[in-house]
């Protein structure tokens, strides 16, 4: 017989907030977070290999996955709860490759301000949630909301 270890992990609560401006109407911005997430889902942030795609199906038991040809695929979210042009919920698990194993719930709400669109985001974990893990996550949804998001709704640019 193989030995195997047991342990006992720890379990806390995190939460990460961001908030970044658009210049784009919230009409505008729904339509690229719902509609095309693969465009500006930048690349540093995929996992599953060999040329991803990622998809939204933005209703109720819908589901945030990032799947390739090959039949890899990855899922990121199930969706909760939507109230379109306003806000979307959703709840996904963190594997322990990826730092778990723990529950992890992501708001994104949209605001209209001075002619153009605050995002906000509010991602909750709870699990083993580690204090190193959270500059990562926050550094992630920095860089796919500043650099991916913005900067695809802004200017067009895929990410």
């Amino acid at each position: 017989m193989t030995a195997t270890a047991a342990k006992i992990l720890d379990a806390s609560a995190a939460r990460i907030e961001l908030e970044v401006t658009i210049e784009a109407p919230p009409a505008k911005v729904w339509q690229a977070i719902i509609d095309e997430p693969d465009s500006w889902w930048v690349s540093g942030l995929r996992c599953v290999p060999g040329g991803s795609e990622v998809v939204l199906d933005a209703r109720a038991g819908g589901h945030l996955v990032e799947h390739n040809d090959s039949g890899g695929s990855l899922l990121w979210f199930t969706v909760i709860a939507v109230e379109p042009q306003r806000s979307i919920n959703m709840a996904g698990a963190l594997a322990p490759p990826f730092g778990g194993p723990c529950h992890t719930f992501l708001l994104i709400e949209l605001e209209e301000r001075g002619g153009g669109t605050v995002v906000k985001m509010t991602n909750s974990l709870h699990g083993h949630v580690d204090e190193a893990m959270l500059p990562d996550i926050h550094g992630g949804w920095k860089h796919l909301l500043e650099d991916g998001l913005k900067r695809f709704v802004e200017g067009g640019t895929r990410a």
